[in-house]
């Protein structure tokens, strides 16, 4: 399977099922668009006559470029078939092991966001915070079930973690005793909505968080429409200050200032580009999630405009980059050399079976998107996964378990989709959100244009 488009004057083939990528010029990119339904002298004569005006483009020209593309076809790199469909890809009886944690170490938040899919930090139940007991046994949770994983991850996430940012520290200390024990090594993230953040946050996460998400929603009208206190007064002027602080402070190290555009928003590009004129240079932009009937929901018009932003801003970061101010998109980083492998390319981000979400109470989730759905509850840091059926049902989401992928070009690259987005789109994890797949193709193209000009301008 290939898949051929055009963007910001590049012509670009991807081979599905290989990975290949390749920027090819006009006729090239007519060739093998004709090549597997039609004749190579068909294809000559058609060529032809659509390029009769240029003298370069010759009978002997076209056969040296229709036998590139035969060569590029034996050596895999073209019209590559699916090798990886027989398999016997027996996902359900695969033994996993736990790599990654999300600690909701507060169920609780200091702001009032209206479109909040935690409901404001409370995930449809109680206000609450972890104890450092069931912080700490989730830590033992996770080092007793991760097997052969040397390098486990844990996300300190809320509501808003650092409403209690005691038991935070306490955790990654008695997380660093753990690791000369058992040869463990940890990564911490931190995610914050900024109003806490102060000389110690910045020290410390700095010297203990490999990467930080600082909660930006873009230009000050914007971001204090939705992320407001309990006041109703925005927070954009509290926080911004401090993130840069935090930045600055941060040197080389990864952090993410992340927003969510909403129906207020389509033309998100504007606040990531206010966020970059900030001084943040790594940058991430969510689309919300939410009930369709909801006020700030993406409508159909606002995914036509959603479209079209996302190539104005990877022609944006093009224009940066030569203009030596280049900003990094989330969605836009690709490794096209050594991505992952092709087993993680199948089966997607390891939701519910190696990475879990731990509640204050020390009850695990398959991820943070399901706090609260009590169906999919697996069982407590305590007692274990006591509900197996639920972490069997999430090791066959993959590519392969959704008839809807079989002939979509970039599966290779979301392995199937987010498990939560189609449960909550359509009530099933191995559903299909409609609207989330037209973005994240769009968003694949993109990144790989932005991708093929780097190479270019090397």
């Amino acid at each position: 399977m290939i898949h051929q488009y055009k963007l910001n004057g590049y012509n670009i083939v991807i081979d599905v099922y290989s990975g290949s990528v390749h920027v090819v010029d006009e006729v090239a990119y007519d060739a093998i668009e004709m090549f597997e339904t039609a004749s190579r002298e068909e294809i000559i004569d058609a060529l032809l006559q659509k390029y009769a005006s240029r003298e370069d483009v010759t009978r002997e020209e076209l056969i040296e470029c229709l036998n590139d593309i035969q060569s590029l076809k034996d050596d895999g790199k073209l019209f590559t078939p699916d090798l990886y469909k027989d398999y016997a890809f027996d996902f359900k009886a695969r033994y996993t092991n736990v790599k990654a944690l999300c600690l909701h170490v507060a169920h609780t938040c200091n702001l009032n966001c209206e479109y909040c899919f935690a409901s404001q930090g409370k995930y449809h139940g109680e206000r609450a915070i972890m104890s450092f007991e069931v912080g700490k046994r989730a830590l033992e949770f996770l080092i007793e079930n991760s097997g052969n994983h040397v390098n486990l991850e844990v996300d300190f996430f809320g509501g808003e973690p650092l409403m209690n940012w005691d038991v935070v520290k306490q955790l990654v200390a008695y997380a660093r005793q753990r690791e000369k024990e058992t040869g463990k090594k940890f990564r911490f993230t931190l995610t914050t909505n900024g109003v806490l953040v102060d000389d110690d946050v910045i020290e410390f996460a700095n010297r203990e968080m490999h990467n930080v998400v600082l909660s930006l929603d873009g230009r000050k009208e914007i971001h204090d429409e939705f992320r407001v206190d309990y006041n109703g007064k925005g927070s954009y002027d509290k926080i911004v200050p401090k993130f840069q602080k935090f930045v600055k402070a941060r040197g080389d190290q990864g952090y993410y200032v992340r927003g969510t555009f909403t129906h207020r928003n389509p033309d998100f590009t504007k606040d990531l580009f206010h966020m970059a004129d900030l001084g943040f240079t790594q940058l991430s932009m969510e689309p919300v999630v939410c009930a369709p009937g909801d006020p700030y929901a993406l409508t159909d018009e606002d995914i036509k405009i959603i479209l079209n932003e996302y190539e104005i801003l990877a022609c944006e970061m093009i224009k940066r980059r030569k203009e030596g101010r280049p900003f990094t998109f989330y969605h836009y980083m690709l490794d096209l050399s050594h991505g992952p492998c092709i087993y993680k390319r199948v089966s997607g981000c390891g939701s519910g079976t190696e990475y879990m979400a731990v509640t204050p109470w020390g009850d695990l989730y398959p991820c943070h998107q399901f706090v609260g759905e009590e169906k999919y509850r697996l069982g407590s840091v305590f007692e274990g996964v006591t509900n197996p059926d639920v972490r069997d049902e999430f090791k066959m989401c993959n590519v392969y378990a959704r008839p809807e992928c079989a002939d979509c070009w970039a599966k290779m690259y979301c392995s199937g989709g987010c498990a939560a987005n189609a449960y909550h789109a359509t009530g099933n994890i191995l559903g299909v959100y409609e609207a989330g797949c037209e973005l994240f193709k769009k968003r694949m193209e993109c990144a790989i244009m932005v991708k093929a000009d780097e190479a270019q301008a090397q």
